[in-house]
């Protein structure tokens, strides 16, 4: 969530909407660059044998620009190169741009996982073998100066 700062004599700040480039601060030569696509497997980067995930990927628009849809931050990666008219090669892009940016790492809501992450489990999902295991010794965070009430 953004946080918004408040001032007396002006209008706050608002956002409407969150992608990648507002959470990370940058963006990723994927978004920019198609050729960094071609050795993208769907079907070999999919989670577990279903495939079934890849249909719920499709080439969407965020501020009248291509864009993917990142569950794991709720926010849009956003595309900057040149796209064919075909809707199903559009969606197939989406998806491979999408499965590099959560193979990567990039990912806003896979790199808060080390932090809250409450069980065990591979930080990069599924989508990368041999992914780091965070989870593994979660503590609930606690406000500095704040103590429980005593009973």
């Amino acid at each position: 969530m953004t946080e918004t700062i408040h001032h007396i004599d002006s209008e706050p700040e608002k956002t409407t909407g969150l992608d990648s480039e507002y959470l990370s601060g940058k963006r990723f030569p994927y978004q920019e660059d198609a050729s960094l696509l071609a050795g993208v497997d769907l079907v070999a980067g999919t989670p577990g044998a279903d495939i079934n995930w890849l249909e719920d990927i499709e080439l969407l628009e965020e501020d009248g620009v291509p864009a993917v849809f990142d569950r794991y931050s709720n926010s849009f990666l956003k595309i900057y190169f040149a796209l064919p008219a075909e809707k199903p090669v559009r969606d197939e892009i989406a998806r491979k741009v999408l499965l590099l940016h959560l193979q990567s790492g990039n990912s806003y809501g896979l790199q808060l996982k080390p932090i809250h992450c409450k069980f065990p489990q591979p930080q990069l999902g599924s989508w990368v073998d041999g992914s780091d295991t965070v989870g593994t010794d979660w503590k609930a965070p606690v406000l500095e100066g704040w103590a429980p009430k005593a009973h």
